[in-house]
């Protein structure tokens, strides 16, 4: 990957756009703005406004209406801004004239996800499966974006590719991303090798949307140290550790957080890496119960499964941070007894829904964290038996 250091001084502050199109509401972007917030958080930036326009469709030289661009151009010269982020993709030619009228740096959700990416980026596969999303995105942006690029002096959005016109060249990204798809399939490769010298193994991969509790129900599970956070893709590479509950074992893997508006750029470099989805005889799918849109969240990566052929798998949903939930939902005026009904209203509808596949959790608490080694092993012992009828050895 090229190495660009991050020149992020302090903290960048941004503003951020949005649009509300003929199939949105207001409500839906206003979530999509407090997801990209976090997004620029997680990559340094401050946010400072948010900027909401109704429109039909995107303007399709500046994206949003000229006066609302004048809007955003004003705020920014008052408050001295470095940054614009919008929701929606950019073309390279409506970057250039955003950034002709606001006179900062504008991106979008993609290419803030990417610099997001970049940074999380650890081992020689993730650097290169990020590296060739980068040149995937800025390839047909090249026309609008090569004097966008030259004059941005680093920060969000400009790491990797792109810095100098000698590197926006056609034929040159093509020869990297040439480049880079011949060595991501000899790692794809050894990968598969590795794959397949676990075993008989059954495999068990956790998935979920970002940031809700993954590595720490790893951490939980396999008593190992993955590292997370509680900021968004703190996981970019597939962590496999052996598992053992009652002498039975499996191997149990973190993989990357899923998220709407993903750039597909993305998905499709990241492919050996969600192989361990594909790849897994069991789901386990961890939902931020205390997340104010967690049901949107859940739809995202069932979703993300079915276009990854991963749906119809054997999954076991474990609604993560049940003790946030129930400090949003509960008071102190509630009777116990009230808040008894409200859980088992919650535990009997998702029971319903997920065929009684559903477990209830707090990671950090370490609550009910029997029922779900219990649970998991059920199924792993269910999947032996099928698999190895007569090697009682495995349960």
């Amino acid at each position: 990957m090229l190495d660009k250091k991050n020149i992020i001084q302090g903290t960048e502050t941004a503003v951020i756009v949005g649009l509300i199109g003929k199939d949105q509401t207001e409500q839906q972007v206003t979530e999509y703005l407090d997801e990209l917030a976090f997004l620029a958080e997680t990559a340094g930036a401050a946010t400072k406004k948010r900027f909401i326009q109704k429109m039909q469709h995107p303007d399709s030289r500046t994206f949003v209406g000229k006066g609302k661009l004048e809007e955003i151009a004003e705020y920014i010269r008052k408050h001295d801004i470095n940054i614009a982020i919008f929701d929606d993709e950019l073309s390279g030619a409506q970057i250039n004239n955003i950034e002709k009228v606001i006179n900062v740096k504008t991106i979008d959700r993609s290419d803030l996800i990417l610099d997001i990416f970049a940074r999380r980026a650890k081992t020689a596969q993730a650097k290169a499966q990020v590296e060739l999303a980068q040149y995937q995105y800025i390839l047909p942006r090249l026309r609008g974006m090569w004097k966008h690029l030259e004059r941005l002096g680093g920060g969000i959005g400009t790491r990797g590719p792109g810095e100098t016109e000698i590197e926006t060249d056609r034929r040159i990204v093509r020869d990297k991303i040439s480049l880079l798809r011949k060595r991501l399939a000899e790692i794809d490769k050894q990968s598969f090798t590795q794959r397949k010298d676990r075993g008989e193994f059954i495999r068990v991969a956790l998935v979920g949307y970002t940031n809700v509790g993954k590595s720490t129900i790893m951490n939980l599970l396999s008593k190992r140290d993955v590292f997370a956070e509680n900021k968004l893709f703190a996981t970019l590479d597939t962590t496999t550790s052996k598992v053992v509950f009652e002498n039975t074992p499996f191997l149990l893997s973190d993989t990357v957080g899923f998220i709407r508006k993903l750039p597909h750029h993305l998905v499709e470099s990241f492919k050996s890496t969600l192989d361990e989805v594909r790849e897994a005889d069991i789901l386990l799918h961890v939902v931020d119960i205390s997340h104010p849109n967690y049901e949107d969240q859940l739809g995202v990566v069932n979703k993300t499964l079915q276009e990854l052929n991963a749906a119809e798998k054997p999954t076991i949903t474990i609604f993560n941070k049940m003790d946030l939930y129930e400090n949003q939902t509960f008071d102190e005026w509630l009777g116990e007894d009230t808040k008894k009904e409200i859980l088992q209203d919650l535990y009997d509808r998702w029971n319903n829904e997920t065929n009684g596949n559903a477990v209830f959790v707090s990671a950090t608490e370490r609550r009910n964290v029997e029922e779900l080694r219990s649970t998991i092993l059920n199924k792993v012992k269910e999947l032996y038996k099928i698999r190895y009828p007569y090697k009682s050895i495995f349960y």
